[in-house]
């Protein structure tokens, strides 16, 4: 991957991760108050692959601090 970022590239992918920050946040509390067995297991879900998609933006971001 090319490390030669732009600095608005840069910060449009910190901006992401703080969002998908927020997502994994939302959701993990939203397990503790729903009580649908179906919902929860979405939500289980969407925590799974949110941190995920924050490992692979901290690929990024790392490619792109070096």
């Amino acid at each position: 991957m090319n490390s030669n970022f732009a600095l608005h590239e840069m910060l449009e992918v910190h901006e992401i991760a703080a969002f998908k920050t927020v997502c994994v946040t939302k959701a993990k509390t939203m397990q503790a108050l729903v009580t649908d067995p179906e919902l929860i297991q979405i939500l289980q879900q969407d925590v799974q692959l949110s941190q995920q998609q924050l490992q692979e933006l901290g690929g990024v971001l790392s490619k792109v601090t070096q």
